[in-house]
């Protein structure tokens, strides 16, 4: 019988979370069919089945994270003796000890070797928080450190957490359950061994709504942040803690681009199914603009500014009002209009159905935010860590506009006028030089030939 594993889904990716099952045990399932969803901390992954069948044994619960590779479900049919033997090769993740050996009776040795057993995401997050893997209890497979056991431990304050208390004790589901829906553990009352808090407290407490587990809060909605929100929220914050955020603004003149899109626009429609919008040829004027501004496709390191030879472009995604998602273009500079066009909406389309890997979503060098369809006036966007600029393509409006004529004389002129605000790192660059990339931007979309590409 087929064994459904932990998928890759990306090239640094070393573990997922398993944040919701779509099918139970006995249920059929058809190939390419969502069966379930996987969690990293760049992207949420609908997985689908990979054959057809019904499924006998899920191995791994809701919230629980494990390598990849790792067994995560039987397809087949009725043969209970083979996934009780999956079971018994897949270490299950158990409760963390009530008196977990202090850091300091370790040797040096073992901390190296559960140092060299972290995932990535551990890694990162351990160091993010300042904290040493011994002294966070895992409960993950054989004793493994995940993700849920670092944020519960931040959570529950840190070193100041005692061994055995309750944050630390509780199962990875019940601990993304507690965060996702806003509650505190020490507010519901626990039904398990010890009164430890089970998935069924927590979800009881939730069912009572927010006056039941939250006293004091009246008439108040309080709405849990999800987890995409929360991780766009984080990644706000440490990007203006780190970056010396400044903001100029250009007025761009788009008559030359209204023509072509007044001109092979419902050509373009019936071909390609969808609208020819101002966002592509915003994309490719950028492009073109950083190849002689490169100083703006850069990272700033340590006293230094890493410039990327690359241009992957960024075009951050929003995701109906519950976080952004930024998918890149990689290589970005071989596309022309058509099929730049086609590439956006394609990973857009991506990013909301939940359909993209982390390669999708990393790697990006310089960011596009395209708020301009709900017609915005200007905005000042952040910039996407680490890279040390994003430009914001705002609202486009027909405009009385004054014009020089040939013979110096002037005439007034309806157009099509836009802004373009681009947010930049003054630790990378300085004004002039942001300044003189937004008019380069502002003469290609003016000049270039746009309707030989189409």
């Amino acid at each position: 019988m087929p064994n459904v594993t932990m998928p890759q889904l990306g090239e640094t990716v070393a573990d997922g979370t398993v944040t919701k099952w779509f099918k139970k045990v006995g249920d059929n399932v058809v190939r390419g069919e969502a069966l379930f969803e996987v969690s990293t901390d760049k992207v949420d992954t609908e997985i689908p089945a990979p054959v057809d069948g019904v499924v006998t044994s899920i191995l791994v619960e809701e919230g629980t994270t494990v390598d990849v590779g790792t067994v995560l479900c039987v397809i087949g049919g009725d043969a209970p003796s083979a996934a009780s033997e999956v079971r018994a090769q897949v270490p299950r993740a158990q409760p963390a000890s009530s008196e977990p050996a202090p850091a300091a009776s370790r040797s040096r040795d073992d901390e190296k070797g559960d140092r060299a057993r972290l995932s990535p995401v551990v890694r990162r997050l351990l160091g993010e928080h300042g904290l040493e893997a011994g002294q966070v209890t895992g409960t993950g497979p054989q004793g493994r450190i995940t993700r849920d056991d670092i944020l519960a431990f931040v959570a529950a304050g840190g070193v100041g957490a005692p061994p055995g208390s309750a944050a630390i004790s509780q199962s990875p589901v019940v601990r993304r359950l507690l965060r996702e829906h806003g509650l505190e553990a020490a507010a519901i009352i626990g039904t398990g061994p010890d009164g430890r808090l089970t998935r069924h407290d927590v979800e009881a407490a939730i069912g009572r709504g927010p006056s039941a587990s939250t006293p004091g809060v009246g008439n108040d909605e309080v709405i849990p942040f999800t987890k995409i929100r929360r991780l766009t929220a984080e990644h706000m914050v440490r990007s203006k803690a780190t970056s010396a955020h400044t903001l100029m603004v250009k007025e761009v003149d788009y008559e030359h681009v209204e023509t072509v899109r007044r001109s092979h626009g419902a050509a373009f429609k019936e071909e390609e199914g969808f609208t020819l919008t101002y966002l592509p040829f915003n994309a490719l004027a950028v492009l073109e603009a950083l190849r002689q501004f490169p100083h703006l496709n850069a990272s700033v390191g340590d006293d230094e500014l890493i410039v990327h030879h690359d241009l992957n472009l960024g075009i951050a995604v929003d995701l109906d009002g519950d976080g952004l998602v930024v998918p890149v273009v990689h290589r970005s500079d071989g596309y022309d209009l058509r099929s730049i066009a086609r590439k956006i909406r394609e990973l857009a389309a991506g990013a909301r159905s939940k359909k993209l890997t982390v390669d999708d979503v990393t790697g990006g060098t310089f960011t596009i935010t395209n708020p301009g369809p709900f017609d915005t006036l200007l905005t000042g966007a952040i910039i996407n860590q680490p890279q040390v600029a994003i430009l914001s393509t705002d609202g486009v409006r027909r405009k009385p506009v004054v014009l020089t004529q040939l013979d110096g004389s002037e005439a007034i002129a309806i157009h099509s006028l836009g802004l373009l605000a681009l947010t930049f790192d003054h630790r990378a660059v300085d004004g002039a030089y942001a300044a003189r990339f937004l008019a380069r931007v502002g003469e290609i979309l003016n000049t270039r030939d746009w309707a030989s590409e189409l």
